[in-house]
C-alpha cells in the first residue's frame, strides 16, 4: 500500500491534509510578516494562532462565495471576541464568568446554526487567547492587527490553495442508491406498463445491484472512522436519507409482486421521483421543478389507486405501492431540502433558516433550540460541560499564576471528550504526547542553537505534521507535533530553549486535570447512556404520534400535529446523540449495526405515523362512527404504540424487552372494509413487522443500561 492510499484510508477526501497543507504554507508567511517586517511579538503571536484557528480548525463548505463570506464573518466575530476577552481579562471573576457564558453560547448555538457548529473551536480560540493573557485595552489594536492579518491571508488561501471540493462521499452514495432503487422499481413494472425491458433477468440484476448499493451506503456511513457527513442542513438531510433509503429498500424487498396496473403506476411514479431527486442532487444549481412535477404525478397515481373499488381484490399490492410511494415521496422531499439548503445566503445559514420557510426566518431556530432544552440532550450536556470546563481552567490558571495561561484552557478544550473515561484516556495521551514533543523539540532546539534560519526551514513541515497527526495517526501524536511547533515558534520570538517545553507540559497537565474533573462531575457515562435515553424518548414520542394519527383517522380524534412535533424533536435529539456516540473514542458496548437498527426503527415508526396522517388528512369523515373495523384499528394502534412504549422503558433498563406482537391483529377484513381502513391496518402492520428485528439490539442496549 502506497502512502497516498494509506492516507486516504484515514483521511476521506484528503480534507485534513488540505487544511494542514494550507496552514503550513500560510502560517509561516503571516508570522514572518508580523515578526520580521512589522517586528511586533504581539502581532506575530495573534497572526500565528489566528492562522491555526482560521485554516486548521475550520473548513466551510458550499459555493466559493459562501465560503468567503463565512470566512470573513468568522474574522469579524474574532474581532469582537478578542476585544471582549482583552477587556475582561484583568478581573479574574469577570473573566471566569464571561468565559462560561461565551463558551456555552458558542457551543449551544451549533444546535441552531451549522455554520457556528463547524466553527466552534475557531471562534473560541481568539477569545481564549485574549482572556487568558491579561493586557490593557491599549493592546487591542495590536491583537486585532495580528488577527486581521491572519483573516486576510485565510480568505486568499481558501480561494487559491487547494480549494475544497463541492461534493462529498456520502452525497455520491445517496445519488447512487436513488438511481439503483429507481432502476429496480422501473424494471419490476416495465412489463405491466408496456415499457421496454423488465425481463426476469433484468429484475433480478437490478434487485442485486440495489441491495449492494444500499449495503455500501450503510457501510460507508456507519463503519468508517471519519464518517462522510457534516453539520449543515443539507448534510443533516443526507443523514436522514440514509435511513429513509434503507427503509425504502426494505419495503421494496418485502413488497412482493407489483400487482395490477394501478399499483404499477404508483411504483413507476416512485421510480421517476427518485431519479429526478438523484439528478437534482447531482447538479447543485439544478431546477427542482422536475422533481415537483414527478412528485405531483406520484401523488396523483397514489390517489387514483385509493379511489378504485375494483382494486378490492388487489388491496395488498395497492397498499405496498402506496407504502413505496409515500417513502419515495419523503425521500424526494428531503432531497429538495438538501438542494435548497445549499442555496441559502450566509445570513440564512447563520440564523438556521430552513428551506421550507414555514413560520418565518426564526421559527426553525426556535424549534431546534427548544428541542434541546431537555435534561437528556447531548448537545446541552456538551455545552454545559464545555462552559464549566473552560471557566474552571481559566480560574485554575489565574490562581496558579502559570506562564502562558492560555495553554491551560487550550489543554482543557483539546482533551474534553463526551465521557469521563475517554476524557481520562485523552488526558493521558495529551500529557504523554506533550512529553514526547518536549524531548523532540528540545533536541531540535539544541541542534538549532542560535541559528534561526534552520528554525524557519523547520516550521512549515512541523505545522503540516501537527495538522495531520491527530486525524491520521493519534491524538497523542498530534499533541507531540503541536508541542514541537510551539518550541520552534516561541524560540523564534523569544529564544528560551527547552524551558518552553516544561511550561507547556505543566499547563497541559493542569488543563487535562480540569477536563477530567469536569467529565467525572457532570457526565460520567457519556453519549452511550445519553443515546439510550434519546432512543427511548424517540420511540415513546413516535409511538404516541402513531396512536394519535390512527385516532385522528379512524375515530375523528384531535389533530396529531403536537404529537408529530414532539416526535420530530425527540428524533433530532436522538440524531445528535447518535452522531456524538459515533465520534466517541474507544470500543462501543453495542455493535454499530445493532445500534443503527434501533435508530432506523424510529425512522420506520415515524414514517408509518406520517403515512397514516397523510392518508386521512386528504379524506376524513367528520363523524365516522366506531364500526367494528374502526374499533379494531384503534385497539391495534394502542397495542402497537404500547409495545413501543415498553421497548422504550427497556432501553433505559427499567423493564424487560417485550416479545413482538403476533401478526395480522391490525388488519381489517379486506373484502368488507374501505381501502383507507385496510391501508391504515397495513401501516400499523408495517410498524409491527419492525418489532422482531429490534429485539436483539434492544436487549444488548438494555444490558448496558442496567450495568
Amino acid at each position: 500500500m502506497g502512502p497516498i492510499e494509506w492516507l486516504r484510508q484515514r483521511d476521506a477526501g484528503l480534507t485534513v491534509l488540505r487544511r494542514a497543507a494550507r496552514t503550513a504554507v500560510v502560517m509561516p508567511i503571516v508570522f514572518g510578516v508580523a515578526f520580521g517586517v512589522i517586528r511586533n511579538p504581539i502581532v506575530a503571536t495573534y497572526s500565528a494562532f489566528g492562522a491555526f484557528a482560521l485554516l486548521l480548525f475550520v473548513d466551510f463548505t458550499g459555493p466559493m462565495a459562501d465560503r468567503v463570506r463565512a470566512q470573513v464573518g468568522l474574522g469579524l466575530a474574532g474581532v469582537v471576541l478578542i476585544s471582549l476577552g482583552t477587556l475582561i481579562a484583568p478581573i479574574t471573576w469577570l473573566a471566569v464568568l464571561t468565559t462560561a457564558v461565551v463558551t456555552f453560547a458558542v457551543f449551544f448555538a451549533g444546535v441552531v446554526s451549522s455554520v457556528l457548529a463547524g466553527a466552534t473551536t475557531a471562534l473560541l480560540l481568539p477569545f481564549i487567547l485574549s482572556s487568558s493573557l491579561p493586557g490593557p485595552p491599549s493592546a487591542i489594536p495590536e491583537r486585532l492587527a495580528g488577527w486581521g492579518l491572519a483573516t486576510a491571508a485565510s480568505v486568499v488561501a481558501i480561494m487559491v490553495l487547494w480549494p475544497a471540493p463541492v461534493r462529498d462521499p456520502l452525497r455520491g452514495r445517496v445519488i447512487e442508491a436513488c438511481h439503483a432503487l429507481a432502476d429496480r422499481l422501473r424494471d419490476e413494472v416495465a412489463g405491466a406498463l408496456d415499457m421496454p425491458g423488465g425481463t426476469q433477468a433484468e429484475v433480478e440484476e437490478s434487485a442485486e445491484r440495489a441491495a449492494a448499493v444500499i449495503k455500501a451506503l450503510k457501510h460507508d456511513f456507519y463503519h468508517t472512522p471519519y464518517r462522510p457527513t457534516g453539520l449543515s442542513t443539507g448534510d443533516r438531510a443526507l443523514v436522514r436519507l440514509v435511513d429513509e433509503l434503507t427503509w425504502l429498500s426494505t419495503v421494496i424487498a418485502a413488497g412482493g409482486p407489483p400487482g395490477p396496473v394501478g399499483p404499477c403506476r404508483v411504483r413507476f411514479g416512485a421510480a421517476v421521483a427518485l431519479r429526478e431527486g438523484a439528478e437534482l442532487l447531482e447538479s447543485r444549481d439544478g431546477d427542482p421543478a422536475k422533481l415537483h412535477h414527478a412528485l405531483e404525478n406520484l401523488r396523483a397515481a397514489a390517489h387514483s389507486v385509493e379511489d378504485i373499488p375494483a382494486l378490492r381484490s388487489g388491496l395488498e399490492p395497492s397498499f405496498r405501492a402506496q407504502e413505496i410511494g409515500f417513502a419515495a415521496g419523503a425521500i424526494a422531499a428531503n432531497i429538495e431540502v438538501a438542494a435548497l439548503s445549499e442555496r441559502r445566503t450566509l445570513k440564512q445559514r447563520l440564523l438556521g433558516w430552513q428551506p421550507s420557510g414555514i413560520g418565518g426566518p426564526f421559527a426553525a431556530a426556535r424549534e431546534r433550540a427548544a428541542a434541546h432544552v431537555q435534561g437528556h440532550s447531548v448537545w446541552l450536556h456538551n455545552s454545559i460541560r464545555a462552559a464549566a470546563g473552560l471557566a474552571i481552567a481559566v480560574l485554575v490558571a489565574r490562581l496558579t499564576a502559570v506562564e502562558h495561561a492560555f495553554w491551560v484552557v487550550l489543554g482543557a478544550l483539546a482533551v474534553l471528550r463526551s465521557n469521563a473515561l475517554n476524557t481520562g484516556q485523552t488526558a493521558v495521551r495529551a500529557v504523554l504526547g506533550s512529553l514526547v514533543g518536549i524531548v523532540a523539540g528540545g533536541a531540535l532546539v539544541a541542534l538549532m542553537g542560535p541559528n534561526r534560519v534552520f528554525a524557519w526551514i523547520l516550521l512549515p513541515p512541523a505545522i503540516l505534521v501537527a495538522g495531520l497527526a491527530p486525524a491520521v495517526v493519534s491524538f497523542a501524536a498530534g499533541q507531540a507535533a503541536f508541542t514541537v511547533v510551539l518550541f520552534v515558534l516561541f524560540n523564534l520570538i523569544d529564544p528560551i530553549g527547552w524551558r518552553v517545553g516544561i511550561v507547556r507540559l505543566e499547563d497541559v497537565a493542569l488543563g487535562c486535570a480540569v477536563s477530567l474533573a469536569v467529565g467525572l462531575l457532570l457526565w460520567p457515562r457519556g453519549a452511550g447512556r445519553a443515546l439510550n435515553v434519546a432512543l427511548a424518548e424517540a420511540y415513546s414520542d413516535s409511538a404516541a404520534y402513531l396512536r394519535a394519527a390512527v385516532d385522528y383517522g379512524v375515530a375523528a380524534g384531535a389533530d396529531p400535529r403536537a404529537e408529530a412535533q414532539r416526535a420530530a424533536a425527540a428524533a433530532r435529539r436522538m440524531d445528535d446523540a447518535f452522531r456524538t456516540y459515533l465520534t466517541e473514542r474507544g470500543a462501543k458496548p453495542v455493535p454499530m449495526l445493532d445500534m443503527s437498527r434501533l435508530v432506523g426503527g424510529v425512522v420506520g415508526l415515524r414514517l408509518a405515523a406520517d403515512a397514516v396522517l397523510d392518508l386521512w388528512s386528504r379524506a376524513r369523515d367528520a363523524t365516522p362512527g366506531l364500526t367494528a373495523d374502526r374499533s379494531r384499528l384503534r385497539e391495534s394502534g394502542g397495542e402497537i404504540a404500547g409495545w413501543y412504549v415498553g421497548l422504550a422503558a427497556a432501553l433505559t433498563g427499567t423493564a424487560s424487552v417485550p416479545e413482538p406482537l403476533p401478526p395480522g391483529a391490525a388488519l381489517p377484513d379486506p373484502q368488507a372494509a374501505s381501502p383507507r381502513l385496510v391501508w391504515t391496518g397495513g401501516h400499523l402492520d408495517a410498524a409491527r413487522r419492525l418489532q422482531p428485528g429490534l429485539i436483539t439490539p434492544a436487549r444488548e442496549v438494555a444490558a448496558t443500561a442496567s450495568a
